[in-house]
């Protein structure tokens, strides 16, 4: 066990070196069941040399993935989910073709192999000495960025703007001050003694061709990237959850808030002071309206507004009806 220990963390020393290279939370290499049994101290269930490469959350794993799961409710989306390693906290009937992690707390563990694999790096100046920055891109004054961090050509970074380790930043981007990418997500578990937080392993990918206003927040994804599209303009004081993907060339006006795990598809317009809630679907070319609040997915080549957010028209109908019937 101490020579397994050994080369398990020796070997991770190499991984962390090589970690900017490859996508968010995909290990280096393959480690086997036992290696991450070891890693987490717990038992598994499956052949000691089965393969792992990565881990994710439900909504984007991969064959060769690790989810967790810890409530009853969702073990069979997990077991039967793309993943074929699934950690547990219950002794249950291994699915062909896959293995199981059993342990006591999944939530704790996942976040051990966040720490393993993701460990937080301290910064010693304002620009990293391992970020890249392409030709003609101009960094304003205040501005910091973090470890691993990559930003195209011609773009022009603000002051005051924080770009958090890992991020990608493609060319022709424009990011205005005080707007910061990468935070943690806002996912936590509760527990008898307090909140318990899910720590973010993570990016944010901005493309090429992107506008963000001043004081934008964009969360890391938890083990994937938090993605904004090639042409999309964010006005200032936008909220992005993690993991959410925005599609290409989107309009989103000031005072929005996007939770996590949310599909915008191209061509959305979104107006200012509209909430959205997390894991839904808006269709290509759907147009909100100001202060709206979307609970459910929608389609897109609409026009919508309300709240519960409905198409325009019979909305505004249905508010014309009311206002007779009060008269």
């Amino acid at each position: 066990m101490k020579i397994l220990l050994f080369c398990i963390f020796h070997f991770h020393y190499f991984c962390t070196e090589l970690s900017q290279y490859y996508s968010t939370m995909k290990f280096p290499h393959t480690y086997t069941l036992e290696q991450i049994a070891t890693i987490i101290g717990c038992d598994f269930v499956g052949d000691k040399d089965f393969p792992i490469l990565g881990m994710n959350e439900i909504h984007v794993v991969e064959r060769g993935d690790i989810v967790f799961v810890d409530h009853p409710k969702y073990y069979d989306k997990a077991l039967q989910s793309k993943a074929t390693i699934i950690l547990i906290n219950k002794q249950v009937e291994c699915p062909k073709g896959k293995a199981l992690l059993i342990s006591d707390d999944p939530f704790r563990d996942f976040n051990k192999l966040t720490e393993f694999f993701k460990p937080f790096q301290k910064s010693t100046s304002l620009i990293a000495p391992s970020a890249q920055i392409g030709e003609n891109t101009i960094i304003q004054p205040g501005a910091f960025i973090g470890n691993n961090v990559k930003i195209g050509d011609n773009c022009i970074i603000h002051s005051n703007v924080s770009i958090y380790d890992d991020c990608i930043i493609g060319n022709n981007v424009n990011i205005h001050a005080g707007t910061i990418l990468g935070a943690d997500a806002f996912y936590y578990k509760k527990r008898p003694e307090g909140f318990d937080r899910l720590k973010s392993g993570g990016r944010v990918v901005i493309q090429d061709n992107v506008d963000l206003g001043a004081l934008c927040t964009i969360d890391r994804g938890v083990s994937g990237d938090t993605t904004v599209k090639k042409g999309t303009k964010i006005d200032n004081q936008v909220h992005i959850g993690h993991d959410t993907v925005i599609g290409e060339k989107c309009l989103i006006a000031s005072q929005v808030g996007i939770a996590g795990c949310v599909v915008i598809e191209d061509e959305v317009t979104i107006w200012g002071q509209v909430g959205m809630t997390s894991g839904i679907t808006i269709g290509k070319k759907a147009v909100i309206l100001a202060q709206s609040g979307i609970s459910k997915s929608l389609d897109g080549e609409q026009t919508y507004f309300g709240y519960p957010a409905e198409e325009a028209r019979k909305k505004y109908k249905e508010m014309a009806g009311i206002k007779n019937l009060l008269k």
